[in-house]
C-alpha cells in the first residue's frame, strides 16, 4: 500500500521561493499521473500541477509562470517548486497519484480522479 508525505512546508513573505517535495513509502509506477493540489479554508481544493509518465506538465491559470512540478521516478518523489509566491498562494498543499489514463484524458486537475493522497503540508505567504 503506497502512502504519500510531503514536505516542505513553511511560512515566507510576498516574493520568496518554497520548494515542496512528496515521497511514497511504496513503489510508485512511473507511469502514473501525479499531482499537486491545494486547499485554502473555506474554500474547495483547487488542482495546480500535475505530471504525467513523459513529464508532460499541466498547471492552473492561478499558478502558471511561477510553479513548477518535477518527479524523479528513481526516488518515486514528486516535487513542486514554487517561485514568486503571493498571499493567495495561502493553502494546504497536497500531492497525489492515479491511474496514467486520468493524465491522458485532460483531469489530471480533478481532485476526484486521485485515489491517494498525502496528508498536507501548510505553505502560508504574508
Amino acid at each position: 500500500h503506497v502512502q504519500l508525505v510531503e514536505s516542505g512546508g513553511a511560512s515566507v513573505q510576498p516574493g520568496e521561493s518554497l520548494k515542496l517535495s512528496c515521497a511514497a513509502s511504496g513503489i510508485i509506477s512511473s507511469t502514473n499521473c501525479l499531482g499537486w493540489f491545494r486547499q485554502a479554508p473555506g474554500k474547495e481544493r483547487e488542482g495546480i500541477a500535475s505530471i504525467d509518465d513523459a513529464h508532460m506538465t499541466n498547471y492552473a491559470d492561478s499558478v502558471k509562470g511561477r510553479f513548477t512540478i518535477s518527479r524523479d521516478n528513481a526516488e518515486n518523489t514528486v516535487h513542486l517548486q514554487m517561485d514568486s509566491l503571493i498571499p493567495e498562494d495561502t493553502a494546504m498543499y497536497y500531492c497525489a497519484t492515479t491511474t496514467p489514463r486520468t493524465c491522458w484524458v485532460g483531469a489530471a486537475l480533478t481532485a476526484t480522479e486521485y485515489y491517494t493522497w498525502g496528508q498536507g503540508t501548510q505553505v502560508t505567504v504574508s
